[in-house]
């Protein structure tokens, strides 16, 4: 069974491609990835927390109205 691990900025970003989002692309205060006609605002930060990374996900599965389990999120690498 998976356990929740900090994610990396380039391996979130390189997952939600694999997801279809497309970008990242320049905001004002952060880059941003596009779905459809929605935005996810990624934060410019190295390494992103569990927390961070869950309240991310969270927002993804809004976008993508679907859940993503966590050993999906993983096999994604």
């Amino acid at each position: 069974m998976s356990q929740w691990t900090p994610c990396k900025r380039r391996d979130f970003i390189q997952k939600l491609r694999k997801l279809e989002f497309d970008g990242p692309f320049s905001g004002k205060r952060h880059q941003f990835m596009v779905y459809e006609n929605h935005r996810l605002a990624i934060p410019n930060v190295a390494e992103y927390s569990v927390p961070q990374l869950r309240m991310l996900l969270k927002e993804v599965e809004i976008i993508l109205e679907r859940k993503i389990p966590l050993e999906k999120w993983v096999e994604l690498s």
